[in-house]
């Protein structure tokens, strides 16, 4: 039994027409629940709930406050490959798409983190197509090796693998795993990936039950907002961190909220999402999933991101780069292909500084491995 199982009877086009039929009246009593279930999330994601987003906001903001205190962890993306295997139609790293790839060497990968290090950051996320034959196993595991001692929190968003990958790489000291679905609308789910094994729906739902069994301490969800009705991948998202948290519960769930941005191959999203959809999701995320991590990355402008830190945000990234060697190599003429264009350009300490003045206290380090119970 996996999340494709406990995904497979709910249906798209039923879930899209309930949250469109949704009324105030049901809005109220949502809002009105101690406990809301997923009836209730399907009122506060709907049309009929947008009157409402002021009370919603002031709401998410009192119980994140409640769960995590008065913190905002920081962390940065250290690209390590663009060259990839897949022909998703919005990604930069189309294997389509003409543009300068690169691979980082091990040591050029210890450069950038050095450099990621220097600015501050313990968490560190490593990204790279999907290209095993390029950047495999024994690849990541090296590199792991080389950069474990630099952070305390090490996290993989690349290739899905199986089981057994992953536990040697959290044998090599890899803590973490984020994974985007993308879209969790399976018939819509190949018109944008065309090729590759990437274009397998159910191999790539069924990640982060992988990532569960293998003993990853985090598991990382999310959804392109974009390509599908972002409402129906709202519901998706909660019902799949729900199923993880309850069925690998040793390990913490957060979601991460990226919308599409500008890329090589110039993909139009057919269903954008505008600033006030975005309050909408996350603020009615948050009533829902209360004890989940909520992820922001460079993909939102500085001012959208300062005014949703105190929403429901726990952790959100920094003077980013989503080029391989982006941090170090750029004056060398060595400049590979971003996968996407980052809209916040503010350094770490400036982002820093505004959680400060929100009211919040910035964390670069909140986990060692001192951490964990090693009694015998």
């Amino acid at each position: 039994m996996s999340f494709y199982d406990e995904l497979k009877p709910f249906k798209w086009q039923e879930i899209e027409k309930e949250i469109q039929g949704r009324t105030s009246a049901e809005v109220e009593a949502a809002l009105a629940a101690r406990t809301l279930d997923f009836d209730h999330l399907i009122s506060l994601l709907s049309p009929a709930a947008e009157p409402y987003l002021e009370e919603t906001a002031r709401r998410s903001h009192l119980l994140t406050r409640q769960r995590f205190g008065n913190t905002v962890s920081l962390f940065a993306p250290l690209y390590v490959s663009n060259v990839c295997t897949n022909s998703c139609a919005y990604c930069g790293f189309n294997v389509h798409n003409p543009v300068s790839r690169l691979t980082l060497t091990p040591e050029q990968a210890v450069v950038e983190g050095e450099f990621i290090r220097n600015m501050g950051f313990r968490h560190l996320l490593l990204v790279s197509g999907e290209a095993p034959k390029v950047s495999s196993l024994q690849y990541f595991s090296e590199i792991a090796d080389r950069l474990r001692p630099l952070f305390s929190s090490l996290s993989v968003e690349v290739y899905p693998m199986s089981t057994e990958d992953y536990r040697c790489l959290i044998a090599h000291g890899v803590d973490g795993l984020t994974v985007f679905q993308e879209t969790y609308n399976e018939e819509f789910y190949p018109t944008v990936h065309l090729g590759g094994r990437k274009r397998n729906f159910r191999w790539r739902l069924e990640t982060p039950d992988r990532g569960g069994e293998a003993g990853f301490r985090r598991l990382g969800l999310g959804a392109l907002l974009g390509l599908a009705n972002w409402r129906v991948e709202a519901f998706c998202m909660a019902l799949h961190s729900r199923y993880l948290m309850r069925k690998y519960w040793q390990s913490q769930v957060s979601i991460s909220f990226p919308r599409l941005r500008p890329a090589a191959g110039g993909f139009q999203p057919q269903h954008p999402v505008s600033d006030l959809e975005f309050v909408q999701l996350l603020t009615a995320l948050r009533l829902f999933l209360p004890d989940v991590g909520f992820t922001l990355s460079t993909r939102e402008p500085a001012a959208l991101r300062d005014n949703l830190i105190p929403l429901g945000i726990t952790s959100i990234s920094a003077g980013s780069r989503t080029d391989p060697g982006g941090y170090t190599m750029g004056n060398q003429g060595s400049v590979a292909e971003a996968q996407f264009e980052i809209a916040d350009h503010r350094s770490p300490e400036a982002v820093a500084e505004v959680i400060r003045q929100k009211g919040y206290d910035p964390v670069w380090k909140d986990w060692d491995e001192a951490f964990l119970d090693t009694a015998v």
